[in-house]
């Protein structure tokens, strides 16, 4: 699901921070020039000062608009933008020791003092995290940009891309295609996939967004920029060629200085992600606490019964693509990924993009006994009643999981997938979903749970998130869908 992009403050909310607490730093730094090694918050006065002076920084910050263009900013205007700046909340300040009448309260000393030090200082710290943003960008920690383009025009695109990537894209290839030019470069760029190859390509990796910029005779290859959609990609199309896709969502913004038309499966506001953010850290940190007292519990027993390591990590995909090691109380054998493969005559979902078995003999303590009756071990239980889940609050305060969302796949499984698949990755995964709250043993099609995922991401609202939750409680309180 795309993060459509902020407006306003909240676009360099980062910088905003920065400032406030430079501000206050200097305040404090200037009043203890002026007075010694005081506390200027034991005096109530000053206490008020310190508050003003933060409100004045919010009022210059408006006045001024001083974030605009920030990210594009030299250092001269940067200097000159942090002069403004500090001369607006100084005058503030004296204007508000003016209204006072007792000037005899504050030291305009300090005032002026704190002026210097907050013009300089902040100057510091802004061009510091300008260059750390800059970094960010360049080690490819961005979001993962693939080009679509056509041989005429594909150094432009990327050279342009590169010069104005204020957004800290990290541009992983290009595709051309109107000529197959793989293994070559563009602006040190490579090519990673032609006409014929760029849905294989886009199907099996690490893609956030594309961009597609295909001017002249060439035209825009509808069939694949909705192929890409269809695969919950975030597309990105400039302007000046526009045609009818079949995203239900569509943006008209600015990318590193072109106007484009930004089509996606739905989007989220920087609040609405503010918000989903918030309650995942509040849900794993309360998670990670219940995971650490069960592991004082759990993890002798699992270790008894199968010695070996009491979590179990492994590697699924995650949001667009993205790798990452999911954690679980071990609730199998040690050799059960190499047992995976006698078992797979024994899936009971409709093909290998999952696997899922009515009675797992891997799972700790399982056996089926000479009569043929099944006997369930301690990691059954601990399946049953989706303990083994608990680790993966840590992922969720990693940021690798949310407390909502699909369901990670293995690589393997990923492997196999259609474009349209591909579209169960266009948000980051979750503990629970939709699927899991409908009924998960009971669906044995893996298009059903590909349409129910796609329908949460269509349908995405925090409101669904906590309906979700809270039919998750009910779910495993009742042990359903987990047999």
């Amino acid at each position: 699901m795309y993060q459509k992009g902020a407006k306003g403050w909240l676009k360099h909310f980062d910088f905003m921070l920065l400032d406030l607490i430079v501000l206050q730093l200097s305040f404090l730094v200037a009043f203890q020039i002026r007075h010694g090694m005081v506390n200027p918050y034991a005096n109530r006065d000053y206490l008020a000062l310190a508050i003003i002076t933060e409100l004045a920084d919010i009022v210059a910050m408006i006045f001024l608009n001083t974030y605009e263009g920030v990210i594009r900013r030299g250092y001269f205007k940067e200097f000159i933008s942090s002069f403004k700046n500090g001369f607006v909340i100084v005058a503030l300040l004296l204007l508000y020791v003016f209204v006072l009448k007792d000037t005899s309260i504050y030291s305009r000393t300090t005032i002026l003092l704190m002026w210097a030090i907050y013009v300089y200082a902040t100057f510091a710290v802004r061009s510091l995290w300008k260059k750390h943003l800059a970094k960010y960008a360049e080690h490819g920690k961005g979001k993962k940009l693939l080009v679509m383009t056509t041989r005429h025009v594909a150094d432009e695109v990327v050279a342009g891309l590169k010069e104005k990537n204020y957004s800290g894209f990290d541009i992983v290839g290009v595709m051309v295609i109107d000529a197959n030019l793989i293994g070559q470069e563009i602006q040190g760029v490579p090519v990673v996939a032609d006409y014929n190859s760029a849905v294989d390509y886009v199907r099996t990796a690490w893609v956030d967004e594309i961009y597609v910029d295909v001017r002249g005779a060439y035209g825009y290859a509808n069939t694949l920029i909705d192929a890409f959609i269809e695969g919950g990609i975030t597309v990105h199309m400039c302007i000046s060629s526009i045609v009818r896709t079949h995203g239900d969502k569509q943006l008209i913004q600015k990318i590193n200085g072109e106007t484009v038309v930004t089509t996606m499966m739905n989007y989220a506001t920087p609040k609405q992600m503010l918000l989903k953010r918030t309650a995942d850290i509040i849900g794993g940190l309360v998670g990670s606490i219940f995971t650490l007292i069960l592991t004082i519990f759990i993890g002798p027993i699992i270790y008894i019964k199968s010695p070996g390591p009491i979590f179990f990590k492994q590697e699924r995909v995650g949001l667009n693509g993205k790798i990452f090691k999911m954690y679980k109380f071990r609730s199998m054998y040690m050799d059960a990924e190499e047992r995976k493969k006698e078992l797979m005559a024994q899936n009971t979902m409709s093909d290998s993009k999952m696997f899922k078995t009515d009675f797992d003999a891997r799972v700790i303590g399982n056996k089926i006994l000479p009569d043929g009756t099944k006997k369930k071990g301690i990691g059954q239980y601990i399946r049953d009643f989706s303990i083994d889940e608990f680790p993966q609050f840590f992922n969720v305060l990693k940021g690798d999981l949310s407390l909502v969302g699909t369901r990670p796949p293995l690589i393997s499984e990923v492997e196999q997938y259609e474009m349209h698949h591909k579209s169960r990755l266009a948000t980051k995964p979750g503990i629970t979903g939709m699927w899991q709250v409908s009924g998960r043993s009971d669906i044995t099609d893996f298009e059903e749970v590909v349409r129910l995922d796609t329908e949460y991401i269509e349908n995405w609202s925090f409101g669904l998130d906590v309906r979700i939750v809270l039919k998750t409680i009910k779910v495993v309180l009742g042990r359903e869908g987990s047999k």
